[in-house]
């Protein structure tokens, strides 16, 4: 069977891993970040662990970036079985030493992106009967200095998971919430 499942922040360290496992379990891996030599690299990993895969470079922090990444995905492969919401490794900057323009780009990426993402990619995963993770860091229950951005935006992704749940409980639909911890 045809199983596509879309992986953000694909191009690095946990998007990366989880691109690379699933292509075990999906017949096909949409792989999305911002850094497209990253990707190729991945992609040719996910092509010999028997998955196909799809670069889409871009930046989900941009309004219009969901769009395209739904609509290659659906485009290419005719459906969205998994939307794994991985984007948002931010610097570690503390709390007092931030600019407005750090937590706002942070803010973009991590939460509206994984956001508007989700929203987007809503009907397909209802077809398929599919699953949205989002990915939290281990910073959201366990805060340390200098994860000032990361400690306050992953409760958020994690409570905004409750509503889509709710929802999502009368449509056939999960909706997870992950948080790796050590």
């Amino acid at each position: 069977m045809n199983s596509v499942a879309i992986v953000t922040g694909a191009s690095q360290g946990i998007g990366r891993s989880t691109a690379i496992r699933l292509a075990r379990d999906f017949s096909s891996i949409v792989l999305a970040a911002r850094n497209a030599k990253a990707l190729k690299e991945v992609a040719a990993t996910v092509k010999s662990a028997g998955a196909e895969p799809l670069i889409c470079e871009l930046d989900l922090s941009k309004i219009e970036s969901a769009e395209t990444l739904v609509k290659a995905t659906l485009d290419r492969f005719g459906r969205i079985d998994a939307l794994l919401n991985i984007a948002g490794a931010v610097p570690q900057i503390d709390l007092f030493e931030m600019t407005d323009e750090q937590w706002r780009a942070g803010m973009e990426l991590k939460l509206h992106g994984a956001r508007r993402l989700t929203i987007l990619a809503w009907q397909s995963l209802k077809a398929s009967n599919g699953s949205v993770v989002f990915m939290s860091g281990s910073a959201a229950l366990d805060p340390k200095p200098g994860f000032g951005p990361l400690q306050r935006r992953m409760p958020l992704s994690l409570r905004w998971r409750r509503p889509s749940l709710s929802k999502a409980s009368k449509m056939e639909y999960r909706s997870i919430a992950l948080c790796p911890v050590r």
